[in-house]
């Protein structure tokens, strides 16, 4: 496969894809059978999970301001990106799910249902599904979400940056599927792999990290990339910077990172590996000539739902593997 611009930043895109869903809104289970209207009045507050079964009529708020009903638990959801397919699933919502986008790989079930399109939603095939519910990235979907609504459809849209933010919208996402157990077990797991993580790395050498996850492409502050290398004891050699962005070669030297990490792909060889290798000036890099260039499993690390805990893990063990097991 060659690696022309275009290619480029299609694979940025579709990894941005899982960058999704922090909930700015408010929900609370009540004990009786009237709408809970307070997300609606505090938007900028947290739903507060529980164990015990949603009471429905459920209204709720979602990260982009748009506040919808539930007369009842979905059961029939639409999926437009990895990372909420999985979410769906983590927390026994899989058999609700009717439809996901092309990229939706994991778990295998997932592949075996009806796609409604991959960068660009399929929106006929979206209404045809019927949904009562449709799970979006609010920065990734923004055409779809806004079409959709004005078919009348139920999109929750979010875009969590960080580690926490994604444990708050699985929890979030338990209450309005009812299924908060599921959803809290989810959560937990996520937040020990964090303690985990953060405790035994607590007092180590913050070792200096260059991480390129797309050909020619690193990534800065204000993603939950460069928070998963913080968290994992490391020390982001771009994190100066926002967002992505394209790899400047004499400023990476410059910084000159201890570690090199980057995604393992089917590629072969791996066009990253491939690029880092015939920069010049690189074979001076302490990764480079320590033979500190380290593969990780992609799709942890770019979807923004219950397997972050798996990447933040790896990661952790590849900056500090005397510290992580």
């Amino acid at each position: 496969m060659k690696w022309n611009n275009r290619n480029m930043m299609k694979m940025i895109v579709g990894l941005l894809l899982t960058m999704m869903l922090i909930i700015t809104a408010a929900c609370g289970a009540t004990t009786d059978n009237k709408p809970n209207s307070a997300a609606s009045n505090s938007p900028s507050s947290s739903p507060a999970p529980s164990e015990t079964a949603t009471v429905y009529p459920l209204t709720i708020q979602d990260e982009t301001g748009t506040e919808m009903t539930f007369q009842q638990a979905p059961v029939k959801i639409v999926t437009l990106a990895p990372s909420e397919t999985e979410v769906a699933y983590a927390i026994g919502a899989g058999e609700l799910v009717v439809g996901v986008d092309a990229y939706s790989n994991y778990p295998e079930e997932a592949t075996k249902k009806p796609q409604v399109g991959d960068m660009t939603t399929d929106i006929e095939a979206v209404i045809a599904l019927n949904p009562d519910l449709v799970l979006a990235s609010s920065s990734m979907n923004t055409a779809a979400i806004s079409r959709l609504r004005e078919l009348n459809v139920n999109v929750f849209a979010t875009d969590p940056a960080t580690y926490d933010a994604v444990v708050a919208k699985i929890e979030t996402l338990g209450i309005v599927m009812d299924k908060q157990p599921e959803a809290a077990a989810v959560a937990d797991n996520m937040r020990s792999a964090k303690e985990q993580v953060t405790a035994a790395v607590k007092d180590a050498e913050k070792k200096r990290v260059y991480l390129e996850f797309s050909p020619g492409w690193t990534v800065g502050s204000g993603t939950f990339l460069d928070e998963l290398i913080t968290l994992a004891g490391g020390q982001n050699i771009a994190t100066d910077t926002p967002s992505w962005f394209e790899v400047n070669a004499e400023e990476v030297i410059k910084q000159n990172p201890q570690l090199i990490i980057y995604p393992a792909m089917k590629e072969d060889p791996n066009p990253i590996v491939a690029g880092i290798e015939s920069r010049p000036g690189w074979d001076v890099i302490d990764a480079v000539q320590n033979k500190q260039m380290h593969a990780v499993t992609e799709d942890p690390l770019v979807r923004v739902g219950p397997r972050l805990a798996e990447g933040l893990l790896e990661l952790a063990k590849v900056i500090h593997p005397d510290l992580i097991k």
